[in-house]
């Protein structure tokens, strides 16, 4: 069973700690990146907390590296464990990739081989992690650069797949979508016809850098028109999904992003209906 939806949402950033405190904004639900409040103190946590009293918040990783080929990373595990405990989130999500090998991280969101093998790898890493943590988790598609000669089916067909074997759930990134279809030339609404409504937890939006000949998903500007325009196919297909913004450089102030927010919004409502506030029971933002 999903959650129901929480609403609009956005990424927690440090920039608007002290604006969201002392304004509480009508913004449904925050994302928190689970990494940065793994620490046993600190001001980041403290804020987390005062957050956390007014907010439903969703964790979010970047450090899980499901399709690593070395061991599941159990100390990292129980930090998260430990922040799940103490922050108890709607849901935790990460990236379906690999960011290290050998115990050395990348720091980057690696794309995967598409193969039969690596589904069944990175499946039963994911049912690891849920019998962990005790819960399902979300997993991203993330944006890519690269292919692998040895892939033997679309990104779409591999990311289904492993969500459904894994019984996981899915934080669709329609920016990423956007940002690989240009890259390697598919079409961004045949991937969205082949994922599996019932899977869709979370949709993420974002901004992109167009370099002509090709994109790079940098999160440091505002949400791009083809990226709306997949949004609003991504609604008509799938109803209405939780939503919410990214934005990790070039940060604007609180204000500006919230009403990029409330464009998402008008766009819901007119591909929804005008009762989409009361059918899915969001808040007053």
């Amino acid at each position: 069973m999903k959650i129901p939806p929480l609403g609009f949402g956005l990424g927690l950033r440090t920039d608007h700690y002290q604006h969201i405190i002392d304004e509480s904004p009508a913004i449904d639900w925050f994302e928190a990146l689970s990494e940065n409040y793994m620490v046993a103190g600190g001001k980041p946590k403290h804020y987390l907390r005062c957050i956390r009293e007014n907010y439903p918040i969703v964790l979010h990783g970047v450090s899980l590296s499901i399709g690593s080929s070395d061991e599941l990373n159990q100390n990292y595990l129980n930090s998260l464990q430990n922040l799940i405990h103490e922050v108890e989130p709607e849901w935790v999500s990460d990236h379906l990739c690999w960011t290290g090998v050998a115990g050395i991280n990348t720091h980057d969101l690696m794309p995967l081989p598409y193969t039969e093998e690596a589904i069944s790898h990175v499946a039963e890493r994911i049912i690891q992690v849920q019998d962990k943590l005790k819960r399902r988790i979300l997993i991203e598609n993330v944006s890519s650069y690269v292919n692998y000669e040895h892939s033997c089916m679309q990104e779409w067909e591999f990311y289904a797949e492993v969500v459904a074997r894994a019984d996981c759930l899915m934080l669709l990134d329609l920016n990423n979508i956007c940002v690989s279809a240009r890259n390697h030339r598919f079409d961004p609404y045949e991937y969205l016809k082949s994922i599996d409504a019932t899977k869709v937890q979370q949709f993420h939006l974002a901004g992109h850098t167009d370099n002509t000949d090709h994109v790079i998903d940098t999160h440091d500007h505002d949400v791009r028109d083809e990226v709306w325009e997949l949004y609003r196919a991504a609604l008509r297909q799938f109803g209405f999904v939780s939503t919410m913004i990214e934005r990790d450089e070039n940060i604007p102030p609180f204000e500006d992003l919230q009403a990029e927010l409330d464009v998402a919004r008008t766009h819901a409502v007119e591909v929804l209906g005008p009762d989409l506030r009361s059918d899915v029971g969001l808040g007053a933002g």
